[in-house]
């Protein structure tokens, strides 16, 4: 069983000084091209029709967004959609309570990666991290991180963090990285509260350079996209992706 490296709070709150938020905020802003980069056009609702899934990927590709996120259920439509196009497909596994048992978070890993999903999106197990099992928490990321990554793929780790102490979100971005996330993810988007720059800034503090920053849940404008990259989020999540753009100048 891997090794937990003990979090010490007062020493997180310095780790974010190797990652330049105002830089990469500013860069990011110049264009509506630039920002489309950065942002996982999402498509998660329960309701979700073939021909919503068919709009998501074409306007994936148009604006060329980093990925068109959808649920497994339209993994294999998405990705034959798109491709060709250089969009990857991305898809939630775990998803949206954290309450899979680790062998089913394997067998979609598994399963979406063959057919052509290279961003995988998980949450963590919510009850295990707050129950103080934090070995569990760890295998749990491990297990869908082994697998994504010997298929090429990337995994993102929701940490739920309306639903979690400050202590509770410091303990669980730790173990995430140790496990081999790609990124810390901020929510599903389906609890109590959605992404906050206080929970950015929280979250790129303990990542540091070390792993990315998604903020999800909640971000409708360009404003509330302005305020994640500037608090250290270098991926952005949303479903109002397009209108987003148009305010920065998108047709």
């Amino acid at each position: 069983m891997a090794t937990i490296t003990p979090i010490n709070s007062a020493d997180l709150e310095f780790d974010n000084g190797s990652w330049d938020a105002a830089g990469f905020a500013a860069e990011t802003l110049s264009s509506w091209q630039a920002l489309a980069a950065v942002i996982d056009h999402t498509l998660l609702k329960p309701d979700a029709t073939h021909a919503q899934m068919s709009t998501l990927c074409a306007e994936a590709v148009r604006y060329r967004f980093a990925c068109a996120m959808v649920n497994p259920l339209w993994a294999a439509n998405a990705a034959a959609q798109l491709a060709g196009s250089g969009i990857p497909v991305g898809v939630v596994i775990g998803f949206p309570l954290g309450a899979s048992l680790v062998s089913t978070l394997r067998q979609e890993a598994a399963a979406l990666t063959r057919l052509g999903v290279r961003e995988l999106d998980m949450v963590i197990p919510i009850g295990q991290l707050k129950s103080g099992n934090h070995q569990a928490v760890h295998h749990a990321i491990h297990a869908a991180a082994t697998v994504a990554h010997h298929h090429g793929a990337i995994l993102k780790v929701i940490l739920e963090t309306c639903l979690l102490t400050v202590e509770e979100k410091l303990r669980a971005s730790e173990i995430a990285i140790q496990a081999g996330a790609d990124f810390l993810k901020t929510s599903t988007g389906f609890s109590t509260g959605g992404a906050t720059p206080t929970d950015i800034a929280l979250l790129r503090g303990v990542a540091g350079a070390r792993c990315g920053v998604k903020a999800s849940g909640g971000i409708r404008t360009l404003a509330d996209v302005r305020s994640m990259l500037e608090a250290g989020a270098n991926r952005i999540g949303a479903s109002a992706s397009v209108a987003i753009l148009r305010e920065l100048g998108a047709e």
